[in-house]
């Protein structure tokens, strides 16, 4: 996490997505599982959905 590369990659991927707190701190969360930057977003993805439908 305390590469520059990589908190340039999660701070495009926030902008750009304009995540919400909860989406920055799962993001974080998911930053160690993830193998690359398209399976975070893909892992952020499937978290964001999991939890949308759990609300209702």
């Amino acid at each position: 996490m305390n590469d520059k590369t990589v908190l340039e990659m999660l701070n495009k991927l926030i902008a750009i997505n304009r995540l919400n707190k909860t989406q920055i701190l799962q993001m974080v969360n998911l930053v160690s599982i993830s193998n690359d930057i398209n399976d975070l977003k893909d892992n952020l993805k499937w978290e964001c959905s999991k939890s949308f439908h759990q609300n209702f």
